[in-house]
């Protein structure tokens, strides 16, 4: 029985040999009958160490298998072990299969941050879907009658790449949404990007995972905070309860501005040009400056403006009292 038993591992260590060099991305570290060690690689952070044991009473028992990984979750590691194991029984290749599993689930890479954005970020009426074929994200995000659906695609050198997100359909203002968007990939951006101005005493810059910042902007500080946000002058809320209400008033419009806060339109422009203007105007909620293209101009430019135009009502008012 042991000279069968020999045979038998011989040539399944063999087979090991041959099926090794006929798959990209695996390197057979060690192959002898006390182990089996392949190395999996198909990018930088998807990547996995597999160690086979051949049990006493082989092949009556399956092998043993441990998978280990630096860039893989724990959770996912678990789940990849129990799949071989099931594999294993049924006689397939083990190190084929990890490899088509690496293969076939790119969002791998990012198990643990789906893991964290499900567990934290989601309530119920909101859905997640992953699109594995198309190493895609799909999210639908709800509050109160507020809805914005948007997919973030997941790059295959993820996270060395930074992931892309697109709003597919929102009943948004359309100047959120497309703040939401642009907001979201400069987010990305800044995850694999150090800063064009570097700051003296600044730690040196690493990259970091882009798909939990994102969708924390994307879910928890804009789709379910501003359908209840107010405007921080009139202290009403700024988006309508119900997001079919037409038409909107110019005054109602609702503006977004630098510190992330939203007003309405009437009232924005109303603080905006109404003193006093010395060190700029400040958002009442959070101190910051208000910076604002339709508000571009200095503070002195800015009193200016209003001392010349309360001169004309005062000589309008002049005229009119000599009238009467």
């Amino acid at each position: 029985m042991a000279a069968d038993k020999k045979l038998l591992i011989d040539e399944e260590l063999s087979n090991m040999k041959e099926v090794t060099k006929s798959l990209g991305g695996i390197e057979l570290v060690t192959c002898v009958p006390e182990l089996v060690r392949v190395h999996l690689r198909l990018t930088e952070h998807k990547q996995l160490s597999m160690c086979l044991q051949f049990p006493e009473d082989y092949p009556h028992s399956p092998l043993l298998i441990e998978l280990k990984s630096r860039t893989l979750g724990d959770k996912l590691l678990d789940r990849l072990t129990k799949i071989c194991e099931e594999e294993v029984k049924k006689k397939l290749d083990r190190s084929r299969y990890s490899s088509t599993f690496l293969m076939d689930n790119p969002l791998c890479s990012c198990s643990e941050e789906i893991s964290l954005i499900k567990k934290e970020l989601l309530d119920d009426g909101d859905e997640l879907k992953l699109k594995q074929k198309n190493s895609q994200i799909v999210l639908r995000i709800r509050k109160k009658k507020y809805f914005m659906n948007f997919r973030v695609n997941v790059p295959d050198d993820y996270p060395k790449e930074c992931v892309r997100t697109e709003v597919t359909d929102s009943n948004f203002p359309e100047l959120l949404r497309m703040n939401f968007q642009a907001q979201a990939e400069e987010i990305s951006r800044r995850c694999i990007q150090p800063p064009l101005k570097k700051t003296p005493k600044a730690p040196v810059f690493t990259p970091k995972p882009s798909l939990q910042p994102v969708c924390e902007f994307m879910i928890r500080e804009s789709i379910k905070r501003y359908p209840e946000e107010v405007c921080p002058l009139c202290k009403e809320t700024c988006l309508p309860d119900d997001p079919q209400t037409q038409p909107v008033e110019k005054s109602k419009e609702v503006i977004r501005v630098y510190c992330g806060h939203i007003y309405h339109f009437g009232c924005m422009n109303s603080y905006m040009n109404t003193p006093p203007f010395k060190g700029g105007k400040k958002c009442p909620s959070c101190e910051y400056r208000i910076f604002h293209h339709q508000w571009n101009v200095s503070p002195e430019l800015a009193e200016a403006r209003w001392a010349h135009k309360e001169a004309r009502k005062r000589e309008l008012d002049e005229v009119m009292d000599f009238l009467e």
